[in-house]
Parts: C-alpha cells; structure tokens; sequence
C-alpha cells in the first residue's frame, strides 16, 4: 500500500489489506494528515481509485484514519471507489463507519 498526498486530496494505491498495510503505512497516513492540517485545511479527500483489494483490517485502519482527522476537525470524503471496493465495505458492514462517501466520480471537471 502507498499513499501519497496532492493538495487536499490522499491518493491511496495497492492492497488494503492486512499485507499491503505495514507501519510504514501508518506513518505515511499521519504524515499526510499533518500536512492538510499544517496546511489550514479542513477537508481531506481520499482517492481510492487505485485501491486493488481490502479486507477488514484495511477498512479498519482507513476507518481510524478517518476518526482521527475528524478529531482534529478534518472532515474526510472518500472518492472513486470501485464496485468492488463499495461491496466489500457493505459485506463487512462498514457502510455505517464510511459516511463521506462521493457517489459521483471525481473527474478533473469535479476537483
């Protein structure tokens, strides 16, 4: 799992797994929060176009992540999620967690 940061948006790539997210993962995502942070901002996007796969544990780590930007008053939206990505969030019934769900694609015309 990679995570890098372009503005208000974290663009996540690889496997949300218990596999793909290593500590290392862990501190890039307080990384990237600190700097929309530092940055006055108070909206997150998250990409996860270039999610492959997740399992509980990664929905559990992207769910804390999520809490804890909303703790320091970063509100935060998930954006291009995948058929695939969107089922296994239901399946794991985290649909109730994972509110800040776009359902429109984000396209250079929506950023």
């Amino acid at each position: 799992m990679k995570i890098y940061t372009e503005g208000t948006v974290a663009h996540l790539q690889g496997d949300l797994t218990h596999p793909g997210v290593t500590h290392n993962i862990i501190n890039l995502l307080a990384v990237s929060l600190q700097k929309i942070i530092s940055g006055g901002d108070k909206k997150i996007r998250i990409d996860c176009e270039r999610i492959r796969t997740a399992d509980i544990c990664g929905l559990q780590l992207l769910y804390v992540w999520m809490q804890s930007a909303r703790i320091r008053g970063v509100e935060s939206e998930l954006i291009n999620l995948s058929h695939s990505l969107r089922q296994s969030i239901q399946r794991m019934g985290f649909e109730h967690c994972f509110t800040g769900i776009s359902t429109r694609p984000e396209t250079p015309e929506h950023i």
